[in-house]
């Protein structure tokens, strides 16, 4: 392999680690920045649902601009566009402000992960393609487990502006790198790109997510928010119809007639609600509930990436012994309780019994990723997977941003309720939240509980491993 060929994964794994840690360092940040800019720290939800939304809504073309314009002219603009964002929303003096810079940050993150993908598999050989993928996947582990501490040391003994502004250098750093290392591959034979898709389908996400957003805020008059609704349902509609007649739609539904793979997608975005909800809801019950410190908050959340991590190394011979049907249908009913039970926590709980809880729910909601990205692709023929992986990885983005929403939702009713519109959150207010989330993971059970048992099986190892203690049938035949 060329010398300057070795160097790719690393440049790559460098960007993906920017866009991982600043996703993560800002829900620490967030109760902070609502009181530097004097807001209910609710609304500053949409600064990080404007944010995964964003992802969703241009994931779709990133793939087709790479074959358009070039691998490294597009990954090169994805980190200048996230590098300027950040710019943008260490400037930010409100929250649209920050909204609108979070928008421009989302839209170089959409552009990262794909198309950093897409250039491992177009200039490392075939041979080194696991330890590449293996290098360039490392920042998914480590940015979300140092985000909390970066985010709470910075919140704490700096500017919140900070965690924005670090990513200046790197993303500088890693332009040059991208412009001098990295071949511009391009494709001559281009898929054509489904335009009218591609609007209808960002219109419905767009409008279904910002009404969402604001069901019960008192933001909206309730008249509007129907009115965005309605129009986020008619465009989805619109959608699914032209998707019909399109040989190669941006978004494809008809793979979700794969059994597998509608379990996946389905299950793991109900799921993904719950779960998406847990990195706005903790810190801000922590810092604001609980009168915890930005730092103590994110010292006491980084048990979670830390569980995550230690799980790694074990999801695949639990796959491989009790199979997924077994796996996904018991780890989300665990999942689904182990999140249930941080309604519990108060203010005078032990900090080791906030760092266990969060170890182990970090630990289980590994395991479950692990497998529902897995199984998501074991029925997806090999000139479909291009198409699969862009939808589940839209629905990812757009259910852990619907968790934000449902969270906020949920806690902005409750306090309505219990203290009136405007007043302090108290550590019971979160009660509600948190068991709502937690039901919805629980119920997402479901959907793995109706497959059949040797499910991706040719992925886990699971029927060869049954098989392998029988006895072969030609050998019982002769017998």
């Amino acid at each position: 392999m060329p010398r300057a060929t070795r160097y790719i994964p690393f440049i790559i794994a460098c960007a993906l680690f920017m866009e991982n840690l600043d996703a993560t360092v800002i829900a620490t940040a967030l109760p902070e920045i609502a009181r530097s800019m004097g807001e209910d720290p609710l609304r500053l939800s949409l600064a990080m649902t404007s944010y995964m939304l964003a992802l969703a809504v241009f994931l779709p073309v990133s793939g087709w601009m790479a074959d358009r314009y070039g691998t490294r002219t597009v990954f090169a603009a994805a980190i200048g566009v996230f590098t300027v964002g950040s710019i943008l929303c260490g400037q930010s003096d409100g929250l649209y402000e920050l909204v609108g810079a979070r928008i421009v940050q989302g839209l170089g993150g959409a552009m990262m992960v794909p198309v950093g993908r897409l250039i491992l598999l177009k200039t490392v050989p075939k041979e080194k393609l696991v330890a590449a993928m293996a290098q360039m996947t490392l920042p998914a582990l480590i940015g979300p487990a140092l985000g909390p501490l970066v985010g709470g040391f910075i919140a704490t003994y700096a500017s919140w502006r900070w965690i924005f502004y670090i990513n200046v250098p790197i993303g500088l750093i890693g332009i040059a790198l991208v412009l001098t290392l990295i071949p511009n591959v391009r494709e001559t034979e281009r898929d054509p790109f489904d335009g009218r898709g591609f609007m209808l389908s960002a219109l419905a996400l767009a409008a279904l997510m910002f009404g969402l957003e604001n069901v019960g805020r008192g933001v909206l008059p309730p008249a509007a928010v129907a009115g965005v609704l309605g129009l986020g349902f008619a465009a989805a509609w619109l959608y699914l119809r032209h998707a019909r007649g399109m040989e190669r739609p941006v978004l494809d539904p008809s793979l979700l007639r794969l059994p597998t793979y509608f379990a996946s997608v389905m299950g793991g975005t109900l799921f993904r609600i719950g779960i998406g909800a847990v990195p706005f809801l903790m810190p801000l019950m922590l810092q604001v509930g609980f009168g915890r410190t930005p730092f103590e908050s994110g010292a006491l959340t980084f048990a979670g990436a830390a569980g995550a991590l230690t799980m790694k190394a074990l999801a695949g011979p639990i796959l491989r012994r009790l199979g997924f049907r077994r796996v996904l249908t018991a780890n989300a009913l665990i999942s689904g309780l182990i999140l249930a039970s941080y309604a519990a926590f108060r203010p005078e709980t032990a900090h080791w019994v906030i760092l266990g809880a969060l170890l182990m729910g970090g630990f289980f909601r590994s395991l479950q990723f692990t497998g529902l990205n897995s199984l998501a692709y074991a029925e997806v023929p090999k000139e479909c997977l291009s198409r699969a992986n862009t939808l589940a990885s839209v629905m990812q983005q757009v259910s852990l941003s619907l968790g934000v929403a449902v969270g906020a939702t949920v806690l902005h009713l409750t306090q309505s309720v219990t203290s009136g519109p405007g007043a302090s959150l108290t550590p019971t207010d979160f009660v509600p939240a948190f068991l709502t989330v937690g039901g919805m993971a629980c119920v997402s059970a479901l959907f793995f509980l109706r497959l059949p048992p040797d499910a991706g099986a040719e992925i886990s190892g699971h029927r060869a491993r049954a098989r392998a203690k029988e006895p072969p049938r030609a050998l019982e035949a002769a017998d």
